[in-house]
């Protein structure tokens, strides 16, 4: 293998930065030639494809975004537009592929892969939902954005003698709910993978009020319900004066946290390592804290398992 491409794809996450210069670099120091491939998938498809150097990554280890930028191609989920793709890929002389993304990205590389493209696919993405990893880039710088916003709010709350609603991002994954509202002590968590009963919050917070607690913090993660009606209901059903917080694209932005830059460092260079190995249609993710490679097929066997025992915790903190 003589040069390999990398290209960031999806949503962005703090620490897609470091991953990309870990990879340029690491590349270089194997004596590979390495592209930076932009817009993501569409870029791959339209050959917006440049020759990355040591200098190309400089000073971007700690900032968020991604370099490469990203971008939605539903021309990639068909058939001609991948085609398009390794048509580009093989006339830039590109023999593997580095993906840094979540969910969609990997099975785009999955797709690749089937087609003879070697593609090794690196976790991104601030949901922490990828299957395989106990952790993915991201996820630890937006966790710190969500748990000071908690902070500041409870000083109004407080100050108020309000409840608070913080609605934080989280589809079909509660991990930075749950995370973030652990750490930050909120009294009650809603996550996706957990029914929750209104007459069971509402208890909960009268208890609170009943031994003289002036305020509350409550976070929900947006595939349960936005914090505009979990507000609404709570007038509604117990005439409860509260206010919300809709954290939005805030939690993606900034610059990536230690944690971050370590994990994307590790996980970008070991990407290298297992394309110059002769390996394709792998995943790499962090297992009882080392950096492991395994196949991309079992990202998608399963969905990633949230740590129902740090919810029954926080549910016995918040008493």
């Amino acid at each position: 293998m003589k040069k390999i491409a990398v290209l960031t794809s999806g949503g962005d996450a703090p620490g897609m930065n470091a991953a990309v210069r870990a990879v340029v670099r690491k590349a270089i120091f194997d004596g590979l030639e390495v592209a930076g491939v932009y817009n993501g998938y569409q870029g791959l498809i339209d050959g917006k494809i440049k020759n990355m150097e040591l200098g190309s990554v400089g000073d971007i280890i700690q900032r968020g975004g991604t370099m490469l930028r990203s971008a939605r191609c539903p021309e990639f989920l068909s058939d001609e537009g991948r085609d398009k793709a390794v048509e580009q890929i093989k006339e830039h002389g590109i023999e593997g592929l580095v993906v840094i993304g979540g969910d969609g990205s990997f099975r785009g590389a999955y797709e690749l892969t089937k087609l003879g493209i070697p593609c090794v696919c690196v976790p991104a993405t601030i949901d922490n939902d990828i299957n395989g990893t106990e952790f993915t880039i991201g996820f630890d710088t937006a966790l710190n954005t969500i748990v000071d916003a908690i902070d500041k709010i409870r000083d109004t709350a407080t100050s108020h003698e309000r409840t608070f609603i913080i609605e934080v991002m989280g589809r079909d994954a509660g991990d930075l709910a749950l995370w973030a509202g652990l750490a930050g002590g909120a009294e009650t968590i809603l996550i996706p993978e957990e029914n929750f009963d209104i007459d069971d919050i509402v208890e909960r917070l009268a208890s609170g009020t009943g031994r003289g607690k002036k305020h509350s913090i409550i976070i929900v993660a947006e595939g349960v319900m936005s914090a505009n009606e979990l507000a609404k209901i709570l007038r509604d059903t117990a005439d409860i004066d509260n206010r919300y917080s809709v954290l939005g694209h805030v939690q993606r932005g900034g610059s990536p946290s230690v944690r971050d830059r370590v994990i994307a460092s590790q996980f970008g260079a070991r990407a290298v390592e297992v394309l110059l190995e002769g390996h394709g249609g792998k995943a790499i993710g962090m297992q009882k804290n080392q950096v492991v490679d395994y196949n991309l097929e079992d990202v998608f066997a399963d969905h990633h398992e949230t740590d129902m025992t740090m919810y029954k915790l926080s549910q016995e903190l918040s008493i």
